[in-house]
């Protein structure tokens, strides 16, 4: 079985945002995947995703810090500032973390480890909503 779906996340505040629940609950398709594979696409060059802690919020907190001081704005080398200080980080961080997570599928649920859950890093300032592709293969 094959299945794609958008699904449109709501607008966020810059940081690192757990959306493994939100995501579950727009694929009512995984519950027929004994076993497979979901394959999560952002559609963005300003945002990212990445898989990390689920249950410390201060890993997030500390994740948005680190990234802010690894990638700082208002550098003199960026030429790409059309949109701001944070457009040209923005789009650094993004290639960091990178686009797209693959997640095992197991008796209809993502088989994700204990503490691990799916990050949509938002790197913006005042980013608008963002959308994921999903793609679900399995039987």
């Amino acid at each position: 079985m094959w299945f794609q779906k958008e699904i449109r996340l709501p607008a966020v505040k810059r940081g690192f945002h757990l959306i493994t629940d939100l995501l579950e609950a727009h694929l009512p398709e995984l519950e027929s995947i004994n076993v497979g594979l979901a394959h999560i696409f952002i559609k963005h060059t300003s945002a990212s995703l990445t898989i990390n802690e689920n249950a410390d919020s201060t890993v997030r907190q500390d994740f948005e810090r680190h990234f802010n001081h690894m990638v700082p704005e208002n550098q003199p080398y960026y030429r790409h500032t059309l949109e701001g200080a944070d457009d040209m980080p923005a789009h650094l961080k993004a290639a960091i973390l990178g686009t797209s997570v693959t997640i095992p599928i197991r008796n209809g649920a993502f088989n994700l480890g204990t503490w691990q859950g799916v990050y949509l890093c938002e790197h913006r300032d005042n980013a608008s909503k963002r959308t994921v592709v999903v793609t679900l293969q399995g039987e």
